[in-house]
C-alpha cells in the first residue's frame, strides 16, 4: 500500500450523537433597540411611552388604534363608517392584482383601508376626527378613505363640533387612478362646508405625510402642528434634487425645518399630544 493513502475511519452511530438542537432565543420580544440612537430599552417601557425612545425621544409609528388612546378621553372613542370597503373599479393588476392586494393586506393588519374615523372627546370637548393608518399600503388615499375623511367634516358640521386629522400617508393609491385623484377635491370641498359653522379643524401631522393628501386637506388646518422629524412636503427630497438637480438645504421637508420658514404652527411631542390638543381646544373649541 502506498504510504500516502489512508483508511477512512469508521464511526458507530454510538460515537457521533446528533447535534442539540440550537436553543430558542431568549429575551426575544422583550427588549427594543432604538434605530435613531442604537440604545436597548425594555419594551414595556417603550410601548409605555407610545412608541417613542426613552433615551433620545425619537417617535417611531404607532399603530392607528393606539393613536385614539393617547389622544382621547378614555372610553369616548366610537368608530363610525366602519362597512366602508375598498373596491377595483379599474381591475387594476401589477405584480399582484389589486383586489388581492387588498385581501393579503386585511389579513396582515385586520385593517379594512387606510384611515379610521369616529367621534370622541377631549378633555371632555365631543370631536369628530380620524386617523392615516400608515400601516395599510403606506397609508395610501384611494375613494374610501377620501370618503371617510370627507365625512369627518360632514359630522363636525353637522354637530358643531371641531374636526381633528391625523395624518400619515405616502399620497394618492395608484391602483384606483383618477378615482383617488378626486378625493382631493372631495375632502377639500367638504372642509369649505364644514367652515361655516365656525368651529376648528386641527391638522396633526406625522412621519410621513407627503403627496395628494399633503397638496390638500392636510395643509388647510385652522391649526397645522406635528410630530418632531416628520417628513411633511408633496414629493420626497430625492425626487425633489433630481428634479432641480440641486441638493436641497439639511432638514429640508422636516417638521423642524417647516416650523422655522412658516409652514407649520408648533411642533408637539407625542407624549404632550393629549393636553395640547385639550388646550388648543378649550380657546378655540
Amino acid at each position: 500500500m502506498a504510504w500516502f493513502s489512508k483508511q477512512k475511519k469508521l464511526k458507530s452511530k454510538e460515537s457521533t450523537p446528533a447535534a442539540p438542537p440550537a436553543p430558542a432565543a431568549k429575551g426575544e420580544g422583550i427588549w427594543y433597540k432604538c434605530d435613531a440612537c442604537g440604545e436597548v430599552v425594555p419594551r414595556a417601557e417603550y410601548e409605555r411611552s407610545w412608541n417613542v425612545c426613552p433615551s433620545c425621544g425619537n417617535h417611531d409609528a404607532l399603530p392607528v388604534r393606539r393613536r385614539f388612546d393617547l389622544v382621547l378621553d378614555p372610553g369616548t372613542f366610537q368608530e363610525l363608517d366602519a362597512e366602508l370597503t375598498p373596491q377595483d373599479p379599474l381591475g387594476f393588476s401589477d405584480s399582484k392584482k389589486y383586489r388581492d392586494r387588498l385581501r393579503s393586506t386585511f389579513k396582515a393588519s385586520g385593517l379594512r383601508d387606510a384611515f379610521i374615523s369616529g367621534v370622541g372627546a377631549i378633555g371632555g370637548q365631543p370631536v369628530s376626527l380620524g386617523s392615516f393608518a400608515f400601516e395599510f399600503m403606506g397609508g395610501s388615499m384611494g375613494s374610501v378613505v377620501g370618503e371617510k375623511v370627507a365625512r369627518v367634516f360632514d359630522r363636525a358640521y353637522e354637530r358643531r363640533i371641531p374636526a381633528i386629522v391625523f395624518s400619515s400617508t405616502g399620497g394618492a393609491r395608484m391602483q384606483e387612478g383618477i378615482f383617488s385623484l378626486m378625493q382631493m377635491a372631495k375632502t377639500s370641498a367638504a372642509l369649505h362646508r364644514f367652515r361655516s359653522v365656525r368651529k376648528p379643524y386641527v391638522s396633526v401631522m406625522l412621519h410621513p405625510t407627503t403627496g395628494g393628501v399633503a397638496a390638500s386637506f392636510a395643509w388647510l388646518g385652522d391649526v397645522v402642528i406635528a410630530e418632531p422629524k416628520a417628513l411633511i412636503g408633496f414629493a420626497g427630497p430625492r425626487v425633489i434634487e433630481q428634479t432641480i438637480r440641486e441638493k436641497l438645504p439639511p432638514g429640508f421637508q422636516r417638521s423642524e425645518f417647516l416650523l422655522e420658514h412658516g409652514m407649520i404652527d408648533a411642533i408637539v411631542p407625542r407624549l404632550e399630544m393629549r393636553e395640547k390638543l385639550r388646550q388648543l381646544l378649550s380657546l378655540v373649541g
